[in-house]
């Protein structure tokens, strides 16, 4: 019988259950559980639109993953994340009109899965590898979608927004100050794994000064953030930068704490 681990994620209005099955060489102990499909049959085997590139050795194990809408059926788009213990990062590809991606990962390690996102670091499961050779490990996502990921603007469909938390500039400047590097960092990688990936960096400030000086001033630091992301190899054609000064605050500017909070950088997903 195959091993099952269960675990839930919460992110970009999606909910997600994982089920990840494993081929244990020899003899299995009995489960408490079994996944099954909606129709009560077995967990099919993972395949994509072409056939698997990957193949297990004695030091690294094949992962193939489905990810499935309940509702609609397979997502494609999705890329995942394995980081090991040590630190070392497995991406897949992603996901395609199946729903099907595959990497390898050395044997003998349990692998904190995530889906690469634009927004806050959210673990969906542990995935333990065990340090046999010529495994084959197999997931299956399921997702319950809760709401429309994109909503429509007058001209274009735009992703959920994400604040850039930790890109800061100098008083006044459209300077990065380097502590801003780490999150960028993490723009770069999602859009280096996730190529068929647009999207929209925008500017906010709080309402002190002039409203013109501060539309300037958030344009310059938008494109400051795309210069950033862009000098580390990715196509500036696939990053819109826009200041939108202080017509879009999310908190009251009568106090300091509200103020600080409409100057930010945030990102979305076209």
């Amino acid at each position: 019988m195959n091993r099952l681990l269960i675990a839930s994620l919460t992110t970009a209005g999606l909910l997600a259950t994982t089920h990840v099955h494993a081929q244990p060489k020899g003899k299995a102990k009995p489960e408490l559980h079994e996944f099954r499909d909606n129709k009560g049959g077995k967990p099919g085997l993972a395949r994509g639109v072409r056939p698997s590139k990957i193949k297990p050795t004695k030091t690294q194990a094949a992962l193939k993953l489905t990810v499935i809408d309940e509702n609609k059926g397979p997502l494609p788009g999705l890329v995942m994340l394995l980081t090991g213990p040590d630190g070392k990062k497995h991406f897949t590809e992603e996901t395609d009109a199946k729903g099907y991606a595959e990497v390898l990962v050395p044997v003998g390690k349990t692998y904190e899965l995530e889906y690469l996102s634009l927004g806050r670091k959210k673990i969906a499961a542990k995935v333990p590898v065990d340090d046999e050779p010529k495994q084959t490990i197999k997931l299956t996502l399921r997702y319950k979608r809760n709401a429309d990921p994109k909503t429509k603007t007058t001209t274009r469909y735009i992703g959920p927004k994400f604040e850039l938390k930790g890109v800061e500039f100098d008083t006044a400047k459209a300077t990065l100050r380097r502590s801003s590097f780490p999150r960028l960092d993490r723009v770069v990688e999602y859009m280096a794994h996730k190529k068929s990936s647009r999207i929209e960096i925008s500017g906010h400030t709080d309402n002190v000064g002039k409203p013109k000086d501060n539309k300037k001033l958030s344009q310059a630091r938008a494109d400051a953030c795309k210069n950033y992301i862009v000098s580390k190899g990715i196509d500036p054609s696939r990053i819109e930068a826009v200041g939108f000064g202080e017509e879009r605050p999310v908190a009251t500017n009568k106090t300091p704490e509200g103020r600080q909070r409409n100057r930010r950088i945030e990102a979305a997903e076209l």
